[in-house]
């Protein structure tokens, strides 16, 4: 063991991250140097040559270029538009119902993207707008779509599963199935908490937002939204197509992502709005999203190693076992600590810097891994709309540049808090991650 050398390389990590280093080469460049140290160069360049062909050539990871390249399809193609527009229609008579509507349409859309990022940028673009336009506060309006964006983890196909199943040997179909009801619980607390806000502060919808629930009474009008809600079929379609071939075993997780990848292109193909050009951007933005997903993944591999080499994961495992050996106590402090690294770090990077300590003390203490999951999944979407770093936060400031961050931070808070609550019921019961998965056989 050369713990010494283990929690050394440790604080320099934390040191690069607070230098704003990339995290995928922060993991690298200690990774590396710590195996020189303790073993000599030529062992390090021996686990640098294997370690990402080994990460990068797993057969499940074939999976998030396709879920990326699908959710990029929807997008270029018009139907994350024409999906607002459905859930719009279905929820503007509702005390702020064009809020829901924009969580809806983030849960949605969810359904296809895999990505929080791109849930976020996606309907910031189109439902943003649409709210101010009607009356809302461009804060509040902000802060709604930052956490609807937030769903595209938690709700399946999500790239976030796909990367915690692979490194923790858990069943990448188990887990997708287990984030469906977490995913529609959340949407509702969100929803819940927009009709709450409303209630406490009319003043972040003005006198225009009265005007906009008017209801629909013309044929022409009704007419209008039953068409809008007919365009939501290609959503529909690529959920039962990816979730039901999973639920009936028709196939597995991997080869999920290509089949509705297919699908879509075949949906898209069909649309007027699907050029060339659309086809290409898709292509492109497929690439840079998958490329960094799989950058990270391979400094976590290494750093992953240096742990392993260094002895800190298992001197770790049996300090902590030692101090506590109730799972639910461990996961509160584990919650902690993720709240605490969210504020800084991006969410797949938090999970590959910590996994390779916590899944030896999870499987010591016998914790229900697919459970432990939609927590790890949870957790990572309150990293998302958390400042200072919250990413979601920063995708949502792109898409309004005269709104101050200030403001949408200001209204995100009240959805942190209900993420909060979400997060004590997922972990005070368990069934509620785990009955699905049950199912399965």
């Amino acid at each position: 063991m050369n713990l010494e050398v283990g929690f050394g390389g440790l604080a320099v990590l934390i040191v690069l991250l607070l230098l704003r280093l990339p995290i995928a080469i922060a993991m690298g460049v200690v990774s590396l140097g710590g195996i020189s140290l303790m073993y000599g160069t030529r062992t390090a360049l021996g686990i640098l040559t294997s370690g990402p062909y080994e990460f990068t050539a797993s057969w499940a990871l074939s999976s998030i270029p396709m879920f990326v390249f699908m959710g990029y399809i929807c997008y270029y193609a018009g139907i994350t538009e024409n999906l607002f527009r459905a859930v719009d229609r279905a929820f503007r008579r509702f005390n702020g119902g064009l809020g829901v509507a924009a969580i809806g349409g983030s849960a949605a859309f969810s359904a296809v993207s895999g990505s929080s990022l791109a849930t976020a940028a996606a309907m910031g673009r189109i439902a943003i707008p649409e709210m101010i336009k009607n009356g809302y506060k461009p804060g509040f309006a902000g802060a709604i779509v930052a956490a609807g964006g937030t769903l595209g983890t938690m709700i399946p196909p999500s790239i976030i599963m796909i990367i915690y199943g692979i490194f923790t040997e858990t069943s990448i179909g188990k887990l997708f199935i287990a984030g469906i009801l977490p995913g529609i619980l959340s949407a509702l607390m969100y929803s819940l908490t927009i009709s709450l806000r409303i209630k406490m502060n009319p003043g972040l919808v003005d006198a225009g937002y009265a005007a906009r629930n008017a209801p629909a009474g013309s044929d022409a009008e009704r007419t209008a939204a039953a068409g809008s809600i007919l365009g939501i079929w290609p959503i529909v379609v690529l959920f039962i197509s990816i979730m039901g071939g999973l639920f009936a075993g028709l196939f597995s997780a991997a080869e999920a992502g290509a089949v509705g990848a297919f699908v879509a292109l075949v949906i898209a193909a069909s649309r007027r709005e699907f050029d060339r050009a659309a086809f290409a951007n898709s292509v492109v933005a497929t690439l840079q999203t998958t490329a960094s997903i799989f950058l990270i993944g391979i400094g976590a591999i290494l750093f992953t190693r240096f742990l392993a080499l260094s002895g800190v994961s298992d001197y770790l495992t049996t300090i902590i076992i030692g101090l506590t050996g109730d799972p639910v106590l461990f996961i509160i402090g584990v919650s902690i600590l993720y709240l605490i690294l969210g504020m800084f770090i991006d969410p797949i990077g938090i999970m590959l810097l910590t996994l390779p300590l916590l899944y030896p003390i999870l499987l010591d203490l016998n914790v229900d891994m697919v459970w432990m999951g939609i927590i790890v999944v949870k957790l990572l979407e309150l990293g998302l709309i958390t400042p200072p770093v919250g990413m979601n936060l920063f995708v949502i400031k792109s898409t309004m540049p005269n709104t101050p961050l200030e403001h949408i931070i200001r209204q995100v808070i009240w959805f942190v808090i209900a993420d909060l609550v979400m997060l004590a019921i997922l972990i005070a019961f368990p069934p509620i991650s785990t009955f699905l998965p049950s199912l399965l056989k």
